[in-house]
C-alpha cells in the first residue's frame, strides 16, 4: 500500500520542479568536520563548510533540525571502514587518498526539505522528513545535508525533531537484519520467539518494540539497571548478564526462532545452540569483520576473506539445522514509511538518553563512546519550529 501511495503521489506531482534555495544565497554553512582520522580531538567546528548541492535528479536538500549519533560515528571518526567507504564514494578511484576530508559525521537526520531534484516527485520543499544517511555520504552534523529521495521519509507527525532523529539509523539497521535477513515481518511474527542480545542500546530498544508490535515473544539480555527500560518497551523475559554467564541462564529457556546479536565477541560460539533446529531459525549478527577485513587487506582481498569466513560458518551451522547470517545497515525510505506509521500509531516510541546542543558535539561523541547506552544520543541543530 505504501509503495502504491508513493506511486500515486509521484504521478500527481510529475510536473513539479523546485527552485534552488541556495543559488541566490551562500555557498558555506556551519558544520562539525574532521580533517583526519583519530580521537575526539579531530572534531572541528567551522562556519565555512561547503554548502551541499544536488548532483543527481533523485536527491533532496534537507535543513537539519536534529541529528542522531551512533556507535558507527565513533568508529568512522577513527577511520574504521575507510577503504570500503572510499570505494563507494569514488568507484573509479579518481580522487586522491584523503579526498573524503573534510568529512561530516552523523547518520540520523530529522528536518525540513529545502530543495528537490527534478526526479523527486514524492516530496516538496517544506516537508518535514527523517532519514538514515549511508556512511559513505556526508553526514548530518551540519546545517544542511543532501540525501537520495529513496532514503528519506515523511517524519512521524507525533514526534518532535529531536525525538525523530533518534530512530532512522537504528530502525533501518534493525529492519534490514530482522526483515530482510531474518525473514520476520508483521504478517508472520505472531508467537515467534525472538532473542535480542544487547537490548538496551539503540538497535535493541527499537527491535524490541518492532517485533513485539508484530506479536512476537521477546527475550532480551541487558544489565540489571536496564531491565525496567526494556520491560517498558515490551520485553517478555529479561536476562541480566551481570548475574552470571548469559549462556547458562538462557539454556533454561525454550529455543528461539530468531536471535539478533548486537554484542559479538564470543557470543556466536554458544548462541546458535539456542535456536530451534530444522525449523528455519536464524542467528543474525550485526558485528561482522567485513569492514575490518577490507581496511586491513584491501577491498578485493578483504571481500574474499569475508566471503570465505561467512561461507564456512553458514555451512557449519546448516549441518546443525540452523542458519547463520550477517546483518548490515541498509537505507530505505519505504521501511521508514512503515516505521513512521508504527510511531504515529503508538506502537513504537523514541528512546532518547540525552540531547546535546550543536555546540556540544564533542561532548555528545564522548557520551556515545562511553558505551552502555540506554537509548540514543541526539544533537539539536536548531530549535523545533511549529509545524
Amino acid at each position: 500500500m505504501l509503495m502504491c501511495r508513493r506511486w500515486l503521489v509521484c504521478s500527481l506531482r510529475c510536473h513539479y520542479r523546485s527552485f534552488s534555495f541556495s543559488a541566490a544565497r551562500r555557498t558555506v554553512m556551519p558544520a562539525w568536520v574532521i580533517d583526519k582520522y583519530g580521537k575526539n580531538d579531530v572534531l572541528r567546528f567551522t562556519k565555512n563548510a561547503a554548502l551541499p548541492i544536488i548532483h543527481y535528479p533523485n536527491e533532496v536538500v534537507v535543513k537539519v533540525h536534529a541529528a542522531g549519533l551512533n556507535p558507527i560515528d565513533i568508529s568512522m571518526r577513527g577511520g574504521y571502514g575507510a577503504a570500503t567507504m572510499a570505494m563507494k564514494r569514488d568507484p573509479l578511484n579518481i580522487s586522491q587518498s584523503g579526498g573524503e576530508f573534510p568529512l561530516i559525521l552523523g547518520r540520523d537526520v530529522s528536518g525540513e526539505i529545502m530543495e528537490c531534484g527534478l526526479d523527486v516527485k514524492y516530496f516538496k520543499p517544506g516537508d518535514q522528513v527523517w532519514a538514515a544517511i549511508p556512511p559513505w555520504k556526508q553526514g548530518s552534523l551540519a546545517e544542511f545535508v543532501v540525501v537520495s529521495g529513496n532514503e528519506v521519509s515523511h517524519k512521524p507527525k507525533s514526534l518532535r525533531h529531536d525525538e525523530a532523529a533518534s530512530i532512522p539509523y537504528v530502525a533501518a539497521t534493525a529492519w534490514s537484519a530482522i526483515v530482510n535477513t531474518g525473514g520476520l515481518n508483521k504478517d508472520n511474527s505472531v508467537k515467534k520467539r525472538v532473542l535480542i542480545l544487547g537490548g538496551s542500546g539503540g538497535v535493541g530498544t527499537f527491535a524490541i518494540q518492532m517485533v513485539k508490535a508484530w506479536g512476537a515473544h521477546v527475550t532480551v539480555t541487558c544489565s540489571q539497571n536496564a531491565e525496567r527500560l526494556v520491560r517498558d518497551l515490551g520485553a517478555d523475559d529479561v536476562v541480566d548478564y551481570t548475574a552470571g554467564p548469559v549462556e547458562k541462564q538462557l539454556k533454561n529457556f525454550e529455543k528461539f526462532d530468531l536471535i539478533l546479536d548486537s554484542i559479538g565477541g564470543e557470543t556466536e560460539k554458544w548462541a546458535l545452540d539456542l535456536l530451534k533446529p530444522w525449523s528455519g531459525a536464524k542467528f543474525v549478527t550485526l558485528i561482522t569483520p567485513f569492514l575490518q577485513n577490507t581496511d586491513r587487506l584491501g577491498l578485493a582481498d578483504g571481500m574474499m576473506q569475508s566471503a570465505v569466513t561467512v561461507g564456512c560458518k553458514v555451512v557449519k551451522n546448516l549441518r546443525k539445522g540452523v542458519h547463520y547470517r550477517w546483518g548490515f545497515f541498509a537505507p530505505s525510505g519505504s521501511a521508514l514509511d512503515e516505521v513512521s506509521e508504527m510511531v504515529d500509531a503508538g506502537k513504537v516510541r523514541p528512546v532518547v538518553e540525552e540531547v546535546f546542543s550543536f555546540a556540544q558535539v564533542p561532548e555528545a561523541f564522548q557520551k556515545v563512546e562511553q558505551g552502555h547506552a540506554r537509548g540514543k544520543t541526539v544533537v539539536s541543530i536548531m530549535e523545533d519550529q511549529k509545524e
